[in-house]
Parts: C-alpha cells; sequence; structure tokens
C-alpha cells in the first residue's frame, strides 16, 4: 500500500517507520517546513533512509519519501494518515486539498474535538469522492530520540474510528484493519470526538499547573501535573463530557 504520513513529529515517525517495517512504500510529510531546524531533521532521515524503533516495536522502517511537499507526499497514495496536533489539521487540509484524488482515504490520527468535519469542510468540493475519517487516539505512544531513532512505549489494543459522513465507515476501517487489526469501528464522529480524553486532560492540567510549566525546566505533564487536587479538577470536568455524551 502506498501511505502518505502527515506530520513527523513523534508519533508521525513511529507509525511511518512501523509502516515501513510492515513492508508499505512510506512518504513522510513535514508541515513545518518554514522551520529551518525541521528541514535538517527530514534530511537526517533521507540521508538514513529510514528511522530505527525502539521498545514495543523495533527494527529500521524504510521511508521511501520525506518531504515538505504536501502534493509529492499524496499523489497517488492510498491512504493518507495525518499525524499533527489538532491545531494544524487545518493546515494540512488545505495543503492537500489541491492534490486529492477520489478513491483516497484520509484518517485523522487522532481527530481530537470534531476534526473530521473541520478537515471535510476545509475541503468542500476538493474532498469530493474522497474519504475522511478520524480516530478516538493515536495507537502509538512514542517519543523521538534523535532525527532517525524513535523510542515506541506502547502500541494500543484498542482503537475506534469513524468516518464522515458514516456510512463511509466501513471501507475505511476495512483498510485500516489491513495495517492495524486492533482498529474498530465507532457509531459516528460524535462517538470518536466525545471519547477524546485529551480534550479533557491537556486544558485542565496545562491551566492548574501554569505557573510551574511558565517556569520552565522538566516538568512531567501527567506524572507531576496532576496531583491530588488537579485530578479532583480532572474527575468534575470530565463528568461534563460524560453528560454529554
Amino acid at each position: 500500500m502506498k501511505i502518505a504520513v502527515m506530520g513527523a513529529g513523534h508519533g508521525g515517525k513511529a507509525m511511518a517507520a512501523h509502516l515501513g517495517l510492515m513492508g508499505h512504500e512510506v512518504r513522510l510529510y513535514n508541515y513545518k517546513e518554514r522551520e529551518p531546524e525541521f528541514k535538517v531533521d527530514l534530511e537526517e532521515v533521507r540521508k538514513r533512509g529510514g528511522i530505527e524503533l525502539e521498545g514495543a516495536v523495533e527494527g529500521f522502517g524504510p521511508i521511501a519519501l520525506a518531504t515538505t511537499d504536501a502534493g509529492e507526499a499524496v499523489r497517488g497514495a492510498d491512504l493518507i494518515m495525518v499525524v499533527v496536533p489538532a491545531h494544524a489539521h487545518k493546515y494540512i487540509a488545505r495543503s492537500v486539498a489541491p492534490h486529492l484524488q477520489p478513491g483516497q482515504k484520509i484518517l485523522l490520527n487522532p481527530g481530537r474535538t470534531f476534526g473530521a468535519i473541520e478537515f471535510r469542510r476545509i475541503l468542500g468540493e476538493r474532498g469530493e469522492g474522497v474519504i475522511v475519517g478520524e480516530a478516538e487516539t493515536l495507537v502509538y505512544a512514542a517519543r523521538g530520540l534523535s532525527p532517525t531513532r524513535v523510542r515506541v512505549l506502547g502500541v494500543k489494543k484498542e482503537v475506534k474510528l469513524a468516518a464522515l459522513p458514516a456510512p463511509d465507515t466501513g471501507e475505511l476501517l476495512d483498510t485500516i484493519r489491513q495495517l492495524y487489526p486492533q482498529f474498530d469501528g465507532a457509531r459516528d464522529v460524535l462517538e470518536t470526538s466525545l471519547t477524546n480524553i485529551g480534550a479533557v486532560f491537556h486544558p485542565t492540567i496545562t491551566l492548574m499547573n501554569a505557573g510551574w510549566i511558565e517556569r520552565g525546566g522538566d516538568f512531567e505533564f501527567y506524572v507531576e501535573g496532576a496531583s491530588p487536587s488537579v485530578s479532583k479538577v480532572l474527575e468534575r470536568v470530565d463528568a461534563e463530557r460524560v453528560a454529554l455524551a
């Protein structure tokens, strides 16, 4: 399968390398091409020809193409895996829209909160014939150790996805399960978005630890940030999410 992985952060590199290990033709795209340090990062991947994985997944994953050209990355790809923070979804959507072809499939990993809705809206008519969906979470927990080395801390055993519109979910799921058998279909993107626990954890812990974070230095976000008192606030915020769901 020809797969474009859009995003060369920790998760994007882990996914690209693992898919390369599986034997697929992988194109790795970096959306922050305006920042010189990221160009160097991709250049190292090009020179070595791939990325080394250690931890829960081990081995060298070949990367067929490492590029900052969105068109080059997605042209002819069977599957486009978007692995960027939620605020960058719109940038990726605008970048790929002119180059999409009917029959291609796009999965946001994850969609965060209503990511597929935003992505589909930006694509507009250019997304006709293209399936767009979102996963409830990123299948990997990973940390980059160097430009060409990533430690995979874990691979999730169960992840749900949904397409927009919902009737497309089955076709998208059939493709994704060729790569990740642990994926399952959700009812719709309302389900995948409301099961996005990051919408509870990330802003709450950040706001409750703003002073500590602004001081700089090392900070274990989930370990040190989720103190007993902060955890009580997390429970109250999550109760609102559950009530909505």
